[in-house]
């Protein structure tokens, strides 16, 4: 099975309270490859880059089975740039420069080598780039999963709305649900946007775990408690890396199913947020994916006699 992953291909500024990173490889795109072809190959790329992009960075994941025939290089401009400061919380970050450089003309097209994918990951994008790629679709894949911010609701929201209607599977956090709905209440919240098209819905909490909502059905599953978090940036592509490939991997799109990418979602989130970047996905190895992944398990196994 294989999946496309749509969204940035960028560098990253990155400061948090234990240190920072004047220039780092990242974008929403580079940290669901990363975290997917662990579990699926081959995952179909589709982005935007200058001509500064590292072409080992490229090499590296077409080395990971990444394809490429998606990812559009603009000779002569700056692949996109942001910069960003975290808080001593670690869960709230303020943005200093954004850079949109080639994004700006981003207007993707899905290969004839990638029609036919099985499964369809939409980055954190403007909703009518997301509703473009679903159109460009000659077969509509098995699962269609999107992220979205708190920046379309309140620029984009009748476009975003559309977009919704069109997918399968929302992922955001609890604070964008909440925006989106106008609801406190998260299950309330995953009512009404159930209602607006998605027939799942996944709620991040951070470090608090995630939600998955089908109907009127709920798992929840927590985070792995870390002695040290040291950079945030990517953990939820990570996660939305994970879990679509581990979707992909086992063509099984059942909510039981859909349990098992929720923890391996969060163990590759547990990764990412090791080290700067992405530079903790390019060091694990399997062995390393299924010690964290029993942990998780045994963080949430019990018996108990009911009496």
């Amino acid at each position: 099975m294989s999946l496309i992953t749509v969204g940035t291909m960028a560098f990253d500024a990155i400061e948090t309270p234990f240190g920072k990173n004047a220039r780092i490889v990242g974008g929403s795109a580079t940290y669901v490859a990363y975290a997917a072809s662990n579990f699926v190959k081959p995952v179909q790329q589709i982005s935007i880059i200058g001509d500064d992009f590292p072409e080992e960075e490229l090499q590296e994941l077409r080395d990971r089975g990444v394809h490429m025939d998606g990812v559009v290089t603009v000779p002569g401009k700056k692949s996109f740039f942001w910069s960003g400061r975290y808080h001593e919380d670690m869960n709230s970050r303020d943005t200093l420069v954004t850079e949109l450089n080639v994004l700006a003309d981003f207007d993707p097209k899905v290969p004839d080598s990638y029609q036919g994918a099985e499964f369809l990951m939409l980055g954190n994008l403007a909703p009518k780039i997301q509703l473009n790629v679903i159109q460009e679709m000659k077969q509509r894949p098995r699962l269609i999963a999107m992220d979205t911010m708190n920046f379309w609701m309140e620029s984009a929201m009748p476009e975003l709305k559309i977009v919704l209607r069109y997918v399968d599977m929302l992922i955001v956090n609890d604070a964008e649900a909440r925006q989106l709905t106008g609801l406190f209440s998260l299950v309330k919240a995953a009512k009404a946007i159930m209602a607006m098209g998605p027939r799942f819905l996944i709620i991040k909490k951070g470090e608090h775990g995630a939600l998955l909502f089908h109907d009127d059905e709920v798992f929840f599953a927590p985070a792995l408690p870390l002695e040290d978090v040291f950079d945030p940036t990517g953990a939820g592509d990570t996660f939305a890396g994970g879990f679509m490939g581990h979707l992909a991997k086992t063509g099984d799109i059942s909510f039981d199913n859909m349990k098992r990418g929720i923890i391996v979602g969060s163990a590759m989130a547990s990764f990412c947020v090791e080290k700067f970047g992405p530079t903790r996905l390019k060091e694990v190895t399997a062995d390393d994916i299924h010690t964290r992944i029993r942990q998780f398990k045994n963080l949430v196994n019990f018996d108990i006699e009911l009496v």
